[in-house]
């Protein structure tokens, strides 16, 4: 039976490349994203067969829980989960502070990464072998002016993936963080000041996706705490 993975945030950008890059490697592919019809043009570009389409809010607890056991009910386990739903807003500074957009960014970058994770759990202690790849930031490294809330929702979901490398390793389950800096995605086009037409000289989505393949294939012997990457300065 092929392993399967868990990939949130999977209708554009970052999940949608590590949709494709672990289809392409044999994996069997769960998509969860809040838009149905963003994970139908996901699923259509992997081979037939390969894709379990789960929509869902990752701030859903409920909903996660159950779509973890949809999961594992239809490959036989959760081998790899790629964390990779999140948000980020225009309002970023202490100048503009935004409780309401200020709230929602905490909503899906923990609490919605801590659902998920936690629907995971029982699954992958059950089967005593697990892979955790959480994407995290280059501004969950370090200070990152002008994105307060942003990078104190990354800095947590860092501490989030040492915490389960920590606890949970006695399991079998590995966490690892991906810490990029800027990512050629839509999420990327919406930092105020940003000038689009250096996309091309950022960290691509398919480069994020390489790397969390290698974390996924990765001796399960070995924990690898985070990965940083940034796009060279020119």
């Amino acid at each position: 039976m092929r392993e399967c993975v868990w990939i949130t945030g999977a209708g554009s950008g970052i999940g949608a490349a590590m949709a494709q890059a672990f289809a392409a490697a044999g994996y069997a592919v769960a998509l969860t994203a809040r838009r149905p019809e963003t994970l139908e043009e996901v699923a259509a570009t992997l081979p037939e067969g390969a894709a379990l389409i789960v929509p869902g809010d990752v701030t859903d607890r409920p909903g996660m829980q159950a779509a973890a056991e949809e999961i594992a009910a239809w490959a036989g386990g959760i081998h790899v989960l790629c964390n990779n739903a999140g948000l980020n807003i225009p309002k970023r500074t202490w100048a503009d502070l935004d409780w309401e957009s200020w709230d929602r960014v905490i909503d899906v970058n923990i609490t919605g990464a801590l659902n998920v994770i936690a629907a995971c759990l029982p699954i992958m202690r059950a089967q005593q072998d697990g892979v955790m790849i959480h994407t995290s930031s280059w501004a969950g490294r370090f200070h990152s002016p002008g994105g307060v809330v942003y990078g104190a929702s990354k800095h947590a979901l860092s501490d989030i993936s040492a915490s389960l490398n920590d606890q949970e390793g006695r399991n079998g389950i590995r966490s690892t963080a991906l810490c990029p800096a800027e990512v050629a995605t839509p999420l990327l086009l919406k930092r105020p000041g940003f000038d689009a037409s250096t996309m091309a000289q950022m960290i691509q989505p398919e480069d994020m996706a390489k790397t969390a393949l290698f974390v996924a294939q990765m001796n399960p012997g070995i924990s690898m705490p985070e990965i940083t990457l940034a796009p060279l300065r020119r």
